[in-house]
């Protein structure tokens, strides 16, 4: 119990240091005060105001949302293949979002038309649900889930192949509109995209959250939770449609972000020592939030004012904990 209390402390207090740096840090910084202020509702109209308020504001609660949805997302998968090395990333569905997303907003711009929100969220979703379909498919014929895994990754180099491809030959004002996206960014966020995103986002992981009672059951294993009245096919329809639906709205509005989902569960089983949903999910949330908060505020400060990709920092961070792991497992299994 208490390294549970002290664990969500330490996340709480590592996300509000996250939270006030990521709006006083960039290539004009904004002392503490004066950001309290803004907050308040005082000096909006001005340079300082308009920079935190307008730019800073809508990009953190999108980095913070999309982060942890993406991490839950993760759990959720890792918990249904019963594997820690499942994430949406890995497992290609990040990229089936990105094809489908990518190909709709070439298809309203050339059209001369502006893609809706609910529309990039519903086309991400048949995305993942497409990727995710291929993968359910495989892993009916296939029992090691390292091949599956690798079959995961080939499927999100061919949708992300066919992604550039389509850009490639995309107008010229397409690519630019296209181009910070695909490769995965927060830049360019705005209150109508937060707006459209905490509705989707928040109401899949409540949902995430009242299923940890029969996801604690399905980790027992399957006759464990049939003994205790879970419906199994129902339960994995729901694990697949909600982490489908977390990967798609990650990807609608951020692109693809590498290794989070994977990476971000791991972690945070290590800091609360236990894979017990009921904890997981809140902790994925936090963990996934703190950990895309960071990456953000290095991708745009780093080399300021050049900005550098999220999936590019979220990589150098997460690749090596996915090592770590895989390291760990061929041990565990030797042994």
């Amino acid at each position: 119990m208490r390294r549970t209390v002290a664990a969500f402390g330490v996340l709480a207090l590592v996300l509000a240091l996250l939270l006030v740096l990521n709006l006083n840090m960039g290539s004009v910084s904004v002392p503490p005060g004066r950001v309290l202020e803004i907050l308040m509702g005082h000096g909006r109209s001005d340079t300082a105001g308009k920079i935190v308020f307008t730019i800073r504001l809508p990009r953190l609660i999108a980095a913070a949302v999309l982060g942890g949805a993406l991490a839950v997302a993760g759990f959720l998968l890792q918990t249904f293949f019963a594997n820690p090395i499942a994430g949406p990333f890995v497992l290609g569905i990040s990229s089936g979002s990105k094809l489908t997303v990518a190909l709709s907003m070439i298809w309203c711009l050339s059209a001369g038309r502006t893609m809706s929100s609910a529309g990039m969220i519903l086309s991400a979703f048949l995305g993942a649900a497409t990727a995710m379909g291929l993968i359910l498919l495989i892993s009916g014929r296939v029992r090691k889930m390292s091949v599956l895994v690798i079959c995961g990754v080939m499927i999100g180099y061919i949708c992300s192949a066919v992604t550039d491809f389509a850009v490639t030959f995309a107008d010229d004002a397409n690519i630019v509109n296209l181009h910070n996206w695909s490769r995965g960014s927060f830049s360019g966020m705005s209150w109508s995209s937060v707006r459209a995103m905490l509705p989707v986002a928040g109401i899949a992981l409540i949902l995430s959250f009242l299923l940890s009672k029969p996801m604690s059951a399905y980790q027992m294993g399957e006759q464990y939770a049939r003994n205790l009245g879970v419906d199994l096919r129902k339960f994995r329809v729901a694990l697949i449609l909600l982490s489908s639906v977390l990967s798609a709205c990650v990807t609608a509005f951020a692109g693809p972000i590498s290794f989070l989902g994977v990476a971000a569960p791991h972690l945070m089983k290590r800091l609360l020592g236990t894979a017990k949903p009921i904890l997981m999910i809140p902790a994925c949330f936090l963990g996934g939030a703190g950990f895309c908060l960071l990456c953000d505020l290095l991708a745009r400060t780093l080399f300021a004012p050049t900005e550098l990709s999220i999936s590019t920092v979220t990589a150098v961070f997460g690749a090596p904990i996915v090592i770590c792991m895989m390291v760990a497992r061929g041990r565990e299994r030797v042994a």
